[in-house]
């Protein structure tokens, strides 16, 4: 799949997961809907550029809201969009249950994006006619497993729609299957209802169904829609949803959805909740919601608890080496100590003969490297590994005065002064 803003944008069997940005959604969150509502589209403008920032891959805009003009809300806003660079290099998803909003959103996004969504939901003859109006458009487009009879909340069923759908697109419209990307339906988990506890699994198992028989097909899924029974616990929901991506993707998930502030890192789950978590997720025990409940409140106010946050850097009985430090400063994308635990580092490489460029090349390359190898075991997320490149920078800056400092005393001395490292 090859998408574009003002920049290109390749997603394929190597790529990992997509993050879209959630924020720009009138319908998810209340501070953009109120910055819309009241005509604040510049303020608004903030919203997206934060997005891209914290490592959206492409935005995810909706205006559909009842008090709203939806159709002059998206024109408006995908116009200041296009006017800012640093937004607008990222591909868009037009995201509307309206088509003339979706048409109008297309007639202004630069580059191509995607459309959030069609269905057969109202018969085949309007999905085949929406279709073919989106491949003269060229965009690609997200399809919902919901079909004339409604949306599928069983593995049975979504396997029934997608796989009907994608052969009205691919064999009989010609729409390019890499352009298609399917949307199995991600509902909320351990509601109470029995019937409801293994949404998670159908989601995952169609997904795996899904690329092994769909040749080209991507999957997609709004994630906080399976945390929803959690509202108010934001820890928890945290951990609903990186063991959910973390299974999703294994399973094939190409993209989802996301709040990048609503996912942690999969091996920092508190033992107990990732169990209980993971119970839920993967519907391993008919009690699982239960024992998830006992055990919500304690993370929720075990996150207030301000006394243990920086347990971390160690204590003088337990201390902890300067390199752990910035490996877990990395990682967790913690600036408040960085500078000193760099300087740290660099006097402890100082004494023994070493040079500046040798803390880049050494502990922080070290914990680069942790975070590399979190993130493409899908225990970690770009926007996660955004905020490491911060640290990283901060890190290096504090380095750089140092660096120029002994090029200085090399040119005087008459020495070699080319780069005799690597970063």
């Amino acid at each position: 799949m090859k998408l574009s803003g003002l920049e290109p944008v390749a997603i394929g069997e190597g790529t990992l997961f997509v993050n879209i940005g959630e924020r720009t959604n009138v319908t998810g969150s209340k501070a953009f809907a109120r910055m819309i509502l009241n005509g604040q589209f510049e303020e608004a403008l903030a919203v997206a550029r934060q997005q891209v920032e914290n490592g959206a891959q492409v935005i995810d805009i909706n205006m559909d809201e009842a008090m709203l003009d939806s159709k002059a809300a998206m024109v408006r806003f995908l116009n200041l969009i296009a006017s800012e660079p640093d937004i607008a290099r990222v591909p868009i998803m037009v995201d509307s249950s309206k088509w003339e909003v979706i048409e109008a959103g297309l007639r202004c996004i630069q580059g191509k994006g995607i459309v959030n969504s069609i269905s057969m939901k109202e018969g085949e003859e309007q999905f085949r006619h929406q279709a073919r109006l989106l491949r003269r458009y060229g965009a690609a487009a997200v399809v919902m497993a919901f079909d004339e009879t409604g949306q599928a909340d069983t593995y049975a069923r979504k396997v029934e729609i997608c796989q009907r759908a994608y052969r009205i697109l691919v064999d009989e419209i010609g729409f390019p299957a890499e352009d298609i990307i399917f949307d199995p339906n991600i509902f909320a988990v351990a509601t109470g209802i029995e019937e409801h506890n293994n949404y998670a699994v159908d989601f995952i198992e169609a997904t795996r169904w899904i690329k092994r028989n769909l040749p080209g097909a991507k999957v997609s899924g709004g994630v906080s829609n399976v945390s929803f029974s959690f509202r108010g616990n934001d820890p928890v929901r945290e951990a609903i949803h990186t063991v959910f991506l973390y299974h999703a993707i294994q399973a094939g998930m190409d993209m989802g959805i996301v709040n990048a502030g609503m996912v942690g890192v999969y091996d920092d789950l508190e033992p107990t909740l990732r169990e209980r978590v993971e119970d839920v997720v993967l519907n391993r025990r008919p009690d699982a919601g239960e024992r998830l409940v006992e055990v919500a409140e304690t993370a929720k106010s075990g996150a207030k608890d301000e006394s243990r946050r920086n347990d971390w850097r160690g204590t003088p009985e337990a201390p902890v080496s300067v390199g752990d430090r910035l490996a877990h400063a990395l990682v967790h994308g913690i600036t408040e100590f960085i500078v000193e635990d760099t300087e740290e580092a660099y006097r402890g490489i100082l004494a023994g003969g070493g040079r500046p460029l040798h803390v880049i090349e050494g502990p922080l390359m070290d914990g680069m490297n942790v975070v590399g190898d979190l993130f493409g075991a899908g225990k970690m997320f770009l926007p996660q590994v955004v905020k490491s490149a911060r640290v990283m920078k901060q890190a290096v800056a504090h380095l750089l005065p140092y660096i120029e400092e002994e090029k200085l005393r090399d040119e005087a001395a008459g020495r070699d002064v080319r780069t005799k490292g690597k970063i």
